[in-house]
């Protein structure tokens, strides 16, 4: 195929870069630790290795007959070989790392022909055991250039700053390589230095003068410039400078001109953290695989852009190239953007680590043949990414075991690049003390116990970052605060990854049409880990998922507290590093039960970095409404454009509850109600009132049947006890089984009393006693229901839930309802406006919040439970007039609603399983189960468990008319 004769008519035409099973070539396989071949090292399968085969021509100008000239792949997966007009040109593998090729010999003016041999399986995936889609083909750019035969081949550039971090000195070291079978005559480099208006920083170039470069042989020479004060690189303040190199003959004339970005940027660490420019970073860090949807891994400029951008818009400053070197034009963006790097290897071989039970016993680490291996992947990722400021550590892999083969990377690394530190997590399950090779030391998804164990190490003083953490698989990305209160109370704990950034879901549809992200099994793929890829951040398609803003507001870079807010005096913190408040514009806003009363915006602020002021909000005493509830809610925002965010955009928030004495809402006197009719019968009790009829149903479940207000049916059943949710993926290992080994899965309601009784003319007290029991008939809970019916169509439920069995923590105790689909507007005061929960709520201020029940429900791509809403005071379900049913929590309540049961969620795998349903299910919970991250990592919190024991709550329920306010009644009490 390789020949120029060859003819290709039967091919098909593939866009490159691409993976070919994105395009209907082979199949994507998913798996995360296991290999999708037998292992059996360094063999792969000789009857199932896929291969592709590509063919292209390509056109060489007169002009570059007296140049060199190379072709470039920047990603191939897993290994190729090339032949140019029909002669070998080379072979290369490690999937993300470019291969370049002299193809001088083999190219002549005019059109001229490549082609490439792509094996999806080599003796290098081994090596490249990462959690992801496996796919193949030429994933990343091909390109085609050309130098004079003496051309600056290689510049490594490095700035070191004095001790006072002002002055630093600009070192050099430069390549220059004769590719000519003759001598070169005598040349000169010059190299300046340019700011961003494209100044001179140094008036006179830095010159060296290259000496007759004998044919084929190279030279390389060093200069070093003291620069008085440049500005320095951080991710906060990303100034870059433009190097430009010029290689000229002893006439003058220009033989070549290189350039790149360098920033001022210094690393070190000292007294167990992580300096940057003599300051002690933070890493609020995410680990970010190369996906696309669509494409696969061959993501484009646009998506890096946007990742970017939303990266610095939810305040995280750290990226680690989980586990492999990114696209170079990656790195570029970081440098130009700022965000800090840690640049991995190409190195996992995790299902080597536990390879056991064959003839090869050991651990690649410790084997001396794959030290080779180890080595190439190591130096060539350092050789390629050392200029960028951006990186700030090199990573020696992922999940590799450790071994003398780390070792070796880590002290060839520190002899060529002593600049920055190596990080490698695998060096902590040693026994004994972890190698000194490893400067920063890592752990993966520490329990809250654990991280502080580690920091209380009397006989470390190394820092230490979780390189992942919080697993954000489904609804997850729970306790997020704790860990970084953790992070701000010992200073060797440097921050931490989140794992990860986008959701590996691959765009499929179904055979009618519908649109789905699919995971591990969807492609007929065995082996496979089905949805464990599905672990981001943002969807897919990179639109952020609810736990991002959780992510933010932990993350955010300023704060505040009260000092006496009745005064108005709160304190500001600049936890920005290098920059500080001028930056920002801050506003505030004094909410009265969620609408604001007063705003404003407080003077422009120059606190310094790391440091705090107290300011005085210049709010009005408001006159204080009975039952009402204050907020003041400040706002910081950029004050001019950046390249991640236009001015305007808020970078943080804090919301301070007013500590104002406000008088007790209004009292509703029961002996002024309408007068109720209460009829009892052998299979109903029916309550009549003015404009409402309630039935409850004495026979099946004992709860309400039917709820009519002005002729509207509010409700169609309910409320009854329910302890189930649709597992989350965080659920799914351990807890969840629990779950469904007790019958929390498959409880039914039976009723063992219920009465009525009239307390007054204006008041009906309802009781139902009943048990929730398995479909095995295992009674697990007893429950006690007391309504209290008033004349003015209030119903007080206070349920008492005693459990009957030794049951695991409960995935939520509440009351849940069946509601007529016509009530499709959701509206409630409480947390909002994206879903949140008790372990991860921080980024959702109070507020009142409304929107259709449609817009609540999250399609998480395994359905689970989704959309709920913590710290809720009052929410209502109405009609497109207005009308509709009111819950207010006594005190507060969590609360959700969506167009499927909680076994629709159950049951579907995928999102294209869930048929919307007419009826909604109300969830009214006492407590739901946090998120937590026991998908990979701990459980949750105890505080955030439901226990299983007795417990007691009540919930307060009326029709709503479209006259009324759903804020006004809530404040009313009710005196029997």
């Amino acid at each position: 195929f390789y020949k120029l004769d060859f003819n290709p008519k039967d091919w098909d035409t593939i866009r490159v870069p691409s993976n070919w099973q994105m395009l209907g070539y082979d199949k994507p396989i998913y798996v995360n630790v296991k290999y999708p071949f037998h292992a059996d090292p360094p063999r792969v399968p000789h009857d199932w290795n896929p291969t592709g085969l590509y063919r292209r021509t390509f056109m060489i100008p007169e002009e570059w007959n007296d140049k060199q000239i190379f072709l470039g792949f920047d990603g191939v997966d897993s290994a190729f070989y090339v032949w140019v007009n029909g002669r070998m040109a080379g072979y290369s593998q490690d999937s993300r790392l470019p291969a370049e090729f002299d193809i001088t010999p083999y190219v002549h003016p005019g059109k001229n022909l490549v082609a490439v041999q792509v094996l999806r399986w080599s003796d290098g995936s081994y090596l490249e055991d990462q959690d992801m889609w496996r796919l193949s083909g030429i994933h990343r750019d091909v390109y085609l250039y050309c130098t004079p035969k003496v051309h600056i081949r290689d510049f490594f550039v490095r700035t070191i700053f004095d001790d006072e971090y002002r002055d630093a000195v600009l070192k050099i070291r430069v390549n220059i390589r004769n590719y000519s079978d003759f001598e070169a005559e005598q040349h000169i480099a010059e190299i300046k230095l340019l700011d961003e208006n494209c100044s001179l920083v140094f008036d006179e170039p830095l010159r060296y003068f290259v000496e007759k470069l004998k044919p084929h042989r190279e030279v390389a020479f060093e200069v070093e410039k003291k620069i008085h004060d440049p500005k320095k690189w951080s991710a906060e303040t990303p100034y870059l400078y433009t190097l430009l190199f010029t290689l000229k003959t002893e006439t003058g004339n220009i033989v070549e001109v290189e350039s790149c970005k360098v920033g001022f940027r210094q690393v070190e660490i000292k007294d167990g953290q992580i300096l940057i420019n003599g300051v002690p970073v933070l890493l609020k860090g995410v680990n970010r695989h190369e996906h696309d949807d669509e494409s696969g891994h061959a993501v484009t400029v646009e998506s890096m852009i946007k990742d970017i951008k939303l990266m610095k818009q939810f305040n995280f400053n750290a990226v680690r190239t989980s586990h492999y070197p990114n696209n170079p034009v990656w790195y570029d963006l970081c440098d130009k953007y700022g965000i800090y790097v840690i640049d991995e290897a190409n190195i996992e071989c995790h299902g080597l680590a536990n390879f056991r039970g064959t003839p090869y016993r050991k651990e690649p680490a410790n084997d001396p043949e794959w030290l080779h291996a180890f080595m190439e992947r190591s130096v060539r990722m350092v050789e390629r990414d050392k200029n960028h400021p951006c990186i700030i550590m090199w990573s020696l892999g992922n999940e590799s075991g450790y071994g003398p083969n780390h070792d070796a990377m880590a002290g060839w690394i520190h002899g060529y690049d002593p600049t920055r530190p190596v990080h490698y997590e695998g060096a902590i399950h040693m026994p004994g003390k972890v190698s000194p090779s490893i400067d920063v030391l890592s752990v993966m998804y520490p329990s809250i116990e654990r991280l502080i164990q580690l920091a209380e190490d009397p006989n470390e003083d190394r820092p230490l970052i979780m390189c992942e953490y919080a697993h954000s698989m489904g609804n997850s990305t729970g306790n997020l605060k704790e860990y970084w209160e953790i992070i701000h109370k010992y200073k060797r704990l440097c921050g931490g990854f989140i794992w990860d950034w986008i959701d590996q879901g691959l765009k499929r549809r179904t055979e009618d049409g519908q649109e789905y992200w699919a995971y591990g099994g969807d492609f007929g793929d065995e082996p496979n880990d089905g949805n464990f890829c599905i672990n981001g951040l943002v969807w897919p398609n990179r639109e952020p998922q609810p736990a991002m803003w959780e992510c933010k507001k932990i993350q955010q870079s300023v704060d505040a507290e009260d000092v006496d807010l009745t005064r108005g005096k709160i304190r500001i913190f600049n936890r920005y590093d290098f920059t500080d408040l001028s930056l920002l514009d801050i506003f505030w806003e004094l909410t009265e039960d969620g609408k604001i009363i007063q705003q404003g915006k407080l003077q422009k602020l120059y606190t310094p970095p790391r440091e705090s002021c107290v300011v005085t909000v210049p709010f009005v005493m408001p006159k204080l409404k009975p039952g009402g509830e204050y907020w003041l809610t400040v706002r910081f925002k950029l004050s001019k454009d950046t390249l991640w965010a236009e001015k305007g955009h808020e970078v943080g928030w804090v919301q301070l509850k007013m500590p104002f004495e406000v008088p007790p809402g209004p009292v509703i006197r029961v002996e002024e109600m309408p007068i109720l009719q209460l009829e009892d019968s052998e299979r109903d009790i029916a309550i009549l009132g003015n404009d409402f009829r309630l039935i409850f149903d004495k026979k099946e479940s004992g709860c309400i049947s039917s709820f009519i207000f002005k002729g509207s049916k509010l409700m169609k059943r309910g409320p009854l006890l329910n302890v189930w949710r649709a597992p989350t993926d965080n659920d799914a290992p351990r807890l969840a089984r629990r779950w469904r080994e007790a019958g929390l899965d498959r409880l039914k309601h039976e009723v063992i009393e219920i009465k009525a009784e009239r307390l007054s003319s204006q008041l009906v007290h309802v009781k139902v006693e009943s048990m929730l029991l398995t479909f095995e008939s295992a009674e697990k809970f007893r429950c006690r229901y007391a309504y209290k019916i008033y004349g003015s169509g209030d119903i007080i439920v206070e349920t008492d839930v005693k459990p009957l069995d030794d049951l695991p923590s409960l995935p939520r105790i509440g009351l849940q309802l069946i509601i007529p689909g016509e009530f499709n507007t959701f509206t409630w005061y409480g947390r909002g406006p994206h879903e949140n929960y008790c372990d991860r709520k921080e980024g959702a201020p109070v507020g009142v919040y409304s929107g259709t029940v449609d817009e609540q429900y999250v399609p998480y791509i395994m359905p689970q439970e989704n959309g709920n809403k913590t710290d809720v005071r009052w929410v209502s379900l109405t009609n497109s007039s207005g009308l509709g049913l009111l819950a207010v929590g006594m005190p507060l309540m969590e609360a959700s609603a969506h167009h499927y049961t909680t076994e629709d969620l159950t049951r579907a795998k995928h999102t294209y399983e869930l048929k919307r349903r007419e009826e909604i299910t109300l969830n009214l919970d006492y407590k739901q189960l946090g998120l937590g991250g026991g998908s990979c990592g701990p459980d949750t919190l105890p505080k955030y468990l439901v226990k299983p024991e007795h417990v007691r709550f009540s919930i307060r329920l009326k029709p709503l008319s479209p006259s009324e306010s759903a804020m006004e009644i809530s404040k009313q009490r009710i005196e029997d």
